[in-house]
């Protein structure tokens, strides 16, 4: 058996070989779309060394060969799990490519599978633990190389509206991980087209791209070297709640689904949070941010994880932190919001909240509370108040009366049974 793909070459397999973010980078590249040189070692080389503690024969081999082919200077080595687990598994940057350090590398990669953090996700996301990951070995591409280069992610729509503009964060002058770890001041995604338009039109193309192969929204990680755009991670965008509605009913307009499939894309769960919560009345602002996932939460102050963990059992927490890494993954599991001093929307703390459907308000500034204190946080808004404040939903939308209407004129003898069911279910829904 072949342990190791080149990016050029995978474009058959799917992601249970190749992992979900080598599958993405195989597919840009098909797109014909500028992506690093990489090459991929296989989820089932990751079973074989966690069955049996090492390497599987010939894997040494194939990798020193692989990677003396990239011809790169600095290297990373990164997970690619089936299912995307962000941040929950070792990355290693800006990597000599000797034969024994890209060995180190993959093996903590591999390691890191079974990190607390990493068990702590797969339990709360129903995955099993047996799945393994892929490990992606790619040319690095440096944001910080010079006054023309920089970094950044880009949804090709918006995650928390689903309206039709690209949206996200980007940095100049850094490296990816300044982006998602939530330590830097991102700026918004249009300061690119702002100060480098060239690139702006390159990624918005790629979007473009993107979005109609996958008849979806998407969702992608950037860097550019010197003025040159390079594409380093894509994945459909997984809307939730209003986001997922507006998304559906707007692809279904615009010829790329039908409203058939624009119905079955949106679930009963996703119609429940359609209508969107807002924090209802005045009441004392005490922090202002970026509104990083919808919806309203209310909950006593946890600066550290330790103290979230402990003070969940007597009521809503709500974690509060400079910034979150995975190894805050226990504290966000049982937080009921999130909110975060640094960041953007393309953060740690961000990324795992839309993962997980909390409220989260990132990048907030001048935030007056302390410890233990009552607050209540609107994801949409971006504000933290003092006190319990009540919500109020917003009236239903036009996207969502739309569906509706498609729903109703949907249904009939000849859908096939287990269809019909679902679409009865999502109409129910629906008319709640």
């Amino acid at each position: 058996m072949s342990w190791i793909r080149t990016i050029d070459a995978a474009t058959v397999e799917g992601p249970e070989v190749l992992g979900a973010k080598a599958h993405g980078l195989a597919l840009m590249h098909r797109l014909g779309l500028p992506v690093p040189p990489a090459v991929v070692v296989v989820v089932e080389a990751c079973r074989e060394y966690l069955r049996g503690g090492k390497f599987p024969d010939g894997l040494r081999d194939e990798l020193a060969d692989a990677v003396a082919g990239l011809g790169a200077r600095r290297v990373s080595v990164r997970s690619g799990a089936a299912v995307s687990m962000p941040g929950m598994m070792d990355t290693i940057l800006a990597l000599e490519p000797t034969e024994e350090a890209v060995e180190a590398a993959v093996a903590a990669v591999f390691d890191s599978w079974n990190a607390p953090r990493a068990r702590t996700y797969r339990d709360l996301n129903a995955l099993p633990h047996d799945l393994g990951t892929a490990v992606i070995v790619q040319a690095m591409v440096f944001g910080d190389r010079d006054d023309r280069s920089g970094t950044g992610i880009a949804f090709s729509r918006d995650p928390n509206t689903g309206a039709p503009e690209p949206y996200g964060d980007v940095l100049f002058g850094h490296q990816g991980e300044d982006v998602v770890s939530g330590r830097t001041r991102t700026l918004p995604l249009q300061a690119l087209a702002e100060r480098k338009p060239g690139v702006w039109d390159g990624l918005v193309a790629a979007l473009h791209r993107i979005e109609d192969h996958y008849r979806d929204a998407c969702y992608t990680e950037f860097t550019f070297e010197s003025g040159e755009l390079w594409l380093l991670q894509t994945r459909p965008g997984r809307f939730t709640g209003a986001a997922a509605v507006r998304l559906a009913v707007d692809l279904a307009e615009e010829g790329a689904i039908t409203r058939h499939e624009a119905l079955l894309r949106v679930s009963p769960g996703h119609v429940k949070l359609a209508r969107t919560p807002r924090i209802a009345g005045d009441h004392e602002v005490i922090g202002r941010g970026i509104g990083a996932c919808p919806g309203v939460a209310s909950g006593r102050i946890a600066t550290t994880v330790e103290e979230a963990i402990r003070m969940a059992p007597d009521g809503p927490v709500i974690l509060m932190r400079p910034e979150t890494s995975p190894h805050d993954m226990s504290g966000l599991a049982v937080a009921a919001g999130i909110v975060t001093e640094r960041g953007g929307p393309a953060s740690h703390a961000a990324v795992v909240a839309r993962a997980m459907g909390k409220p989260a308000v990132v990048g907030v500034t001048g935030l007056d509370a302390a410890q233990g204190e009552l607050v209540t946080i609107d994801g949409t808004s971006g504000v933290v108040v003092r006190g319990l404040a009540p919500a109020v939903a917003d009236a239903a939308a036009d996207h969502l009366e739309r569906l509706l209407a498609w729903a109703d004129d949907a249904s009939g003898d000849r859908t096939p049974r287990g269809e019909a069911e679902r679409l009865a279910a999502a109409r129910e829904a629906l008319r709640r």
